[in-house]
């Protein structure tokens, strides 16, 4: 898929351009949206809100290099205002993930210690564990710099560790 073609045909109005857009998106779309709002329903819902907003504002895009990380930002904002809407955090439901890996028990206390931790530390793990975007992708994305994105990572990550080894003490106890 040519997206530089298809984004300046979009931009010129062409409805089945942004639409193939939008359709070799999706998928990485619902999994971020439904990674935050923890709901498919509400997920598919932010699909719809941030196609018509990127719908609504194409022809603001600057570079057609940045489209995918535009359209990420788009979906992290939407994914942020509900949260404040619904006053609580926006946390990660690792469950269904982590079970695959680890027990139930273990995935609901990595869940519940990423809830813990700084907001920013939190959504740079999510992006990068369980997204698999790279520090660099993610920088871009957030509009900081790598090395801020490296701190975040790491502050996130102690921060985790520091949960996870309250928890484990706990548990011995």
């Amino acid at each position: 898929m040519d997206t530089a073609k298809f984004i300046k045909k979009a931009r010129k109005g062409d409805d089945e351009a942004f639409y193939e857009l939008m359709q070799a998106h999706k998928v990485q779309l619902l999994k971020i949206a439904y990674s935050y709002l923890r709901n498919e329903e509400e997920a598919l819902e932010a699909l719809q809100e941030v196609t018509f907003r990127a719908y609504r504002s194409i022809r603001s895009l600057k570079k057609a290099d940045y489209f995918s990380t535009w359209l990420i930002r788009i979906m992290l904002n939407y994914c942020h205002d509900q949260s404040r809407k619904k006053k609580r955090a926006a946390p990660l439901d690792l469950t269904e993930s982590l079970a695959e890996t680890y027990n139930y028990s273990q995935a609901l206390e990595i869940e519940e210690a990423l809830e813990k931790i700084d907001s920013k530390c939190r959504e740079v793990i999510i992006l990068k564990y369980y997204h698999d975007m790279k520090i660099k992708e993610i920088a871009n994305l957030l509009e900081s710099p790598e090395s801020t994105i490296k701190t975040w990572l790491y502050k996130g990550l102690k921060a985790l560790r520091e949960q996870l080894g309250e928890r484990g003490e706990a548990n011995v106890q």
